[in-house]
């Protein structure tokens, strides 16, 4: 200033520019800023201080920071909602105060958090102090991240959150820094998993050399300005403002000698307080802002509020359908007065997925995943419901597939801490792109992962060892018990011999009375009042024998009981043909929780298992089925009636009397594939949930596999799937074990086998008695002999035959009376008594 000064120009901090302008102002001294960051993190806007006089001679060369700018068109055409900001611990947040304004007026939700320069060190603060579910809720917000850090905190960043697992393939972040260098991007984009988008200041140059290299008529140095030279892309963009500022000077300098409106320049010193501003500063200011040129970083004039409004920035990234950050194009360019120029829509996959090879986790359920038959030295290899579907994709889509099982054997189950293990611990935990087996779409599953279409209808099944028919031929004597039985067999002899007294005693009171009496009948016999007794209890009448009160009393009696015990019997053999004719009584959740003879669970911390304790424990829930189901299936914390594993509880269903709840496409397959056929399903088929391939929450591979699992339920190939492995006639017959109607079926033989043996048994013991009576009257016939009567009325010794009743012969009796013209019972039954 003490030799005379034209202009000032600076590249500096903003606190050294304030101090600067308050000299400027005072002084009349054109001032060119170009604003630096030493340190590479991104620049906030300088708050200058305002001139006292009102007249600003501080020039920014360098635009005001247009970062926010930017920005709110990217998150607004990438529709982000939801997302974080990094920025650097030496960024001066108040920088970002317009766009969190803007930012709120749009319904975004925005949250900040600062970066130490020790970032390992806040990585681990993070583990430290966040609970699980804290931990996850931030990792879903951290898939979409704007990063306000220098280059080379931004690599150490990324490279802590890959390897403690907070970045993944469906990260989409953001890196917004003015200045970075094609090498510091590559080395950013190679650290990155996911999508990676990169935010910078570019310049467009002119590709004509000579013309580039001209400013006014006057050849500027090649070496900055040649791209061959490669030295352009080593500057610095404050460098380069400094360049074309100088140059801006220059031209105005060479205009004022043109027109020859020079002031010459002054000596000022700000120590004498007679020294006073330079007059010609205004007029070289006016100058320098009425000038334009054409530098370095293209256009340059100061005819907006005093500043360089010309500006451009690039945004370059990858894609999902490139190989994961390998290559770098520009997607869209952005300028102070176009805006947003091209398109930053996610890239997703849309029609074929050919080079991509995915990490596949997997359980083994029957049937939908299995292992298969591997040949000695080769990999293990799967077969299944599902397996075929994904191969299914696999061909469609083109992509590959490594599979692996899960380490704990389960399907995925929130923890007391938050966090979630089996499968969907997997997917959570970035290790697997895609799990697959017999998984259900639940709500709290879709809350922390991505699911395609289901593939497959779910629903609860029961799974039961089919009630087995005992097969007793003498199963119609069950419904009176044995002692019931011996008591009626015992009161029939009883009364035959109590009638047989009163009949004895009316016969000898009958023959003491004065008077012609008959005869006494053979009725009087025990075995004949035996007899009678036994066919009025079998309702076929007999002889009537009631000649006196006490005999009318005694069958009266006897009546009255043969008629309660044949109603009775009657009504009990129907009702035990009825419960013996049901299959099973358990046929819907109802039975089973009404019921007491089996007991029934399902497989713990499983998807069915938290479903029936979410509707045991509903206070809403009106029906108390559930309940009562949970009750008993979670009892001693289901240690007693739950299983660990599928395999388990259809192992208990066939070896006990047990229920087994679970998946209906398992236990049906289990009813089909079953050795002996021993199983029978009941259960609801209808349901609103489903089986789909989970993936990893925002996975670009979701709405393709979604789209390709509808066409292949559209072509019908899944239904052809479905068939070949649950056939509805497999080694069982599955129809049969669903359908059977018990109502309409008939008693079966063996139901009747044992009228049948009874009556057999009557006739070989009536044939038996039969041949014993013919026998023995025969050996007595031979030993009878006749006598003769001799002249002398002696007998011979010669032996006689026996009575014709006792030999078998037949004896036609005549009576023959002239007189009379009818022969009374009376006197045939007086000449045979003494025949």
């Amino acid at each position: 200033m003490n030799q005379g000064i034209l202009a000032l120009v600076s590249s500096t901090g903003c606190a050294s520019a304030n101090a600067l302008q308050s000299l400027t102002d005072a002084m009349h001294i054109p001032h060119l800023f170009i604003q630096r960051n030493g340190d590479g993190t991104p620049r906030t806007a300088c708050q200058l201080n305002p001139s006292p006089d009102g007249e600003r001679y501080t020039l920014a060369a360098r635009p005001p920071v247009r970062l926010n700018d930017v920005m709110l068109a990217l998150v607004s055409e990438l529709h982000w909602h939801k997302f974080i900001v990094f920025y650097d611990s030496e960024y001066d947040i108040r920088g970002l105060q317009t766009f969190l304004d803007q930012a709120s007026r749009q319904g975004l939700d925005v949250s900040l958090q600062m970066v130490d320069r020790n970032v390992s060190k806040v990585f681990s603060t993070l583990f430290s102090t966040m609970r699980m579910e804290e931990l996850n809720r931030y990792r879903d917000t951290l898939r979409r991240a704007i990063l306000l850090l220098s280059p080379q905190a931004a690599q150490s960043f990324i490279h802590q959150a890959v390897e403690t697992n907070l970045a993944s393939k469906d990260s989409h972040w953001v890196y917004a820094n003015e200045e970075v260098s094609d090498a510091e991007m590559m080395e950013l984009v190679h650290s990155a998993l996911g999508r990676m988008t990169i935010i910078r200041q570019v310049f467009p140059l002119l590709r004509d050399t000579n013309i580039r290299c001209m400013r006014n008529n006057h050849r500027i140095s090649s070496l900055p300005c040649d791209p061959q030279e490669g030295y352009l892309q080593s500057l610095e963009v404050s460098n380069l403002y400094l360049y074309d500022s100088v140059l801006m000077l220059a031209n105005a300098f060479y205009r004022k000698l043109e027109d020859r409106k020079w002031h010459s320049m002054a000596s000022l010193n700000c120590m004498r307080k007679s020294t006073k501003p330079w007059n010609g500063g205004w007029s070289m200011l006016d100058t320098i802002q009425k000038g334009r040129i054409t530098g370095l970083t293209g256009t340059m004039d100061f005819r907006s509020n005093g500043a360089n409004s010309h500006v451009q920035f690039e945004i370059l990234g990858t894609s999902y359908s490139e190989t994961f950050g390998k290559d770098v194009k520009r997607l869209a360019t952005w300028d102070s007065s176009r805006g947003l120029n091209g398109s930053l829509k996610e890239n997703r996959v849309e029609s074929s997925m050919h080079g991509v090879t995915l990490k596949v986790v997997t359980l083994l359920e029957e049937p939908f995943v299995m292992v298969a038959e591997n040949i000695l030295g080769q990999t293990k290899r799967y077969k299944g419901f599902s397996i075929d579907v994904l191969d299914a994709l696999s061909r469609i889509l083109g992509f590959k597939y490594d599979i692996y099982q899960v380490e704990d054997g389960k399907y995925g189950s929130i923890l007391p801490n938050g966090s979630w293990n089996g499968m969907i611990g997997e997917l959570i935990g970035k290790k697997a792109d895609v799990a697959i087996s017999a998984i259900t779409i639940t709500p709290e599953r879709e809350g922390v992962i991505d699911f395609s279409k289901r593939y497959l209808d779910y629903s609860v099944g029961i799974l039961m060892r089919k009630s087995q028919e005992n097969i007793n031929i003498f199963s119609l004597l069950a419904p009176f018990d044995l002692a019931v039985w011996a008591c009626i067999a015992a009161a029939i002899p009883v009364v035959g011999v109590m009638i047989f007294l009163l009949r004895r005693i009316q016969s000898v009171r009958a023959q003491t009375l004065p008077g012609p009496h008959p005869p006494p009948s053979v009725t009087t016999s025990l075995q004949s009042a035996v007899w009678i007794v036994y066919g009025a209890f079998m309702q076929q009448g007999g002889d009537s024998i009631m000649g006196s009160v006490a005999l009318r009393i005694v069958m009266g009696s006897w009546w009255l009981f043969t008629l309660i015990v044949c109603s009775s019997y009657t009504a009990n053999l129907a009702a035990y043909l009825t419960v013996s004719r049901m299959d099973n009584a358990v046929r819907t959740f109802q039975d089973l929780s009404k019921q007491m003879d089996l007991s029934y669970g399902t497989v713990r911390d499983s998807a069915v298992f938290e479903h029936f304790r979410v509707k045991g424990t509903n206070p809403l829930e009106q029906d108390s089925t559930f309940s009562e189901l949970w009750r008993t299936i979670n009892k001693n914390q289901g240690q007693d009636n739950s299983v660990a594993d599928p395999a388990e509880g259809i192992l208990r269903a066939k070896t006990q009397p047990y229920a087994f709840l679970w998946d209906m496409a398992v236990v049906e397959y289990a009813t089909l594939t079953d050795s002996d056929c021993s199983f029978t399903v009941r259960g609801n088929s209808i349901s609103s949930k489903g089986y789909g391939l989970a993936l990893q929450h925002g996975s670009p591979y979701r709405d393709l596999f979604s789209q390709k699992i509808l066409e292949l339920q559209e072509k019908g190939e899944l239904d052809i799937l479905k068939q070949k492995w649950w056939p509805r006639k497999g080694r069982c017959d599955l129809d049969s074990q669903s359908d059977a109607q018990p109502e309409g079926r008939a008693l079966r033989l063996h139901s009747f086998a044992g009228v049948f043996c009874i009556l057999a048994a009557g006739l070989l013991l009536a044939c038996l008695v039969a041949a014993l009576e013919t026998w023995w009257n025969s050996q007595r016939c031979r030993r009878a002999q006749p006598k003769e009567v001799t002249a002398s009325g002696a007998a011979a010794d010669k032996p006689r035959p026996a009575p014709w009743h006792d030999c078998g012969a037949t004896a036609t009796l005549y009576f023959m009376d002239p007189d009379a013209t009818d022969v009374s019972p009376d006197l045939v039954e007086l000449q045979y008594t003494q025949l």
